[in-house]
């Protein structure tokens, strides 16, 4: 990646931002020596993570955050992760068009980004990504996931706060939400909030939230009707309270930590898969399979043999 691109990056240019989150993107096992160059000028942004299941309105609280953001002045950057399309394995970039009355606004930066099919949500690139953004000046980045529910476990790994949007009445999501995320979770959304069945919603997270063990911070309930811009000071209200809990208890370079462990791990695992990937197409690997078929070796050998032959690459 050209030197001055990154340098205008450092600078707070906008288009150089877009150029090097598109290079991350499409080149992720690049990403790690672009994130070489960026990295001393880390560490200082406050990211927040929302998921929660499908249909709870997460984009449309985005965009409703953004607007409340800029009544404040802040700048704020958004990195939204789309479905792939099973078509052309492109992003369904439907989250920017929920947010196109900010956009253009200097204050924000909206960018969407394909999101893996697994049970993770997110993308091998989104660390770096956030990287980029934090690298670029941005004191905020909101990260909006797919929304898989409660395997969406690597949103907590990525943001320093994470923000769980459910509907009235989401009784089997709160459930859902019991089976890992809750005890992840920081902030609590109803979103939809005009809706019946949110009383019944606040209780069950009531109840739940209250069963889990002590500790420092415990995680605000908060309703919203996003559609209105109605709940949303309160939901950055709470997110700021948290950052602030975070660095007051010196617990907000540990989570950063887990942000990096994210992006090693992805890195390692998207270079073992590109020397898997090399050595399926091998005669080596043809031979194995010969041997398999043939009786005169078996799977666990063979997968043995084939280990050994990607590390020692």
């Amino acid at each position: 990646m050209p030197a001055d691109l990154l340098g205008r990056l450092l600078r707070g240019d906008r288009a150089a931002l877009a150029r090097a989150i598109t290079l991350i993107d499409r080149r992720p096992l690049e990403a790690a020596a672009i994130d070489a160059v960026l990295a001393p000028h880390t560490g200082r942004a406050a990211t927040v993570g929302l998921t929660g299941p499908p249909g709870a309105g997460k984009s449309t609280l985005v965009g409703s955050l953004l607007k409340s953001a800029v009544r404040r002045n802040d700048r704020v950057a958004v990195l939204a992760l789309d479905p792939v399309s099973a078509l052309t394995r492109g992003a369904v970039l439907g989250d920017r068009l929920r947010m196109e009355h900010t956009t253009a606004d200097e204050r924000v930066f909206v960018r969407s980004m394909t999101a893996d099919n697994g049970a993770g949500g997110l993308a091998l690139a989104t660390p770096f990504a956030i990287r980029a953004l934090d690298a670029a000046g941005w004191p905020w980045v909101l990260i909006e996931t797919v929304g898989v529910g409660q395997t969406e476990f690597e949103i907590v790994e990525a943001a320093t706060t994470t923000v769980v949007v459910l509907n009235p009445g989401a009784g089997d999501e709160v459930q859902a939400v019991k089976a890992g995320l809750l005890e992840m979770a920081d902030i609590f959304v109803i979103n939809k909030a005009d809706r019946e069945g949110t009383q019944a919603t606040r209780l069950d997270l009531e109840r739940t939230v209250s069963q889990l063990p002590p500790a420092a911070w415990r995680p605000p309930i908060i309703e919203t009707v996003a559609a209105e811009d109605r709940g949303t000071d309160d939901v950055w209200a709470a997110i700021a309270a948290h950052r602030a809990h975070l660095v007051q208890t010196g617990a907000m370079a540990r989570r950063q930590q887990r942000l990096l462990r994210l992006a090693l791990r992805g890195l390692v695992s998207a270079q073992l898969e590109a020397r898997i990937e090399t050595t399926l197409k091998s005669a080596e690997f043809a031979r194995m399979i010969d041997a398999v078929q043939a009786g005169s070796s078996d799977l666990n050998q063979a997968g043995a043999a084939l280990l050994a032959g990607v590390l020692s690459r």
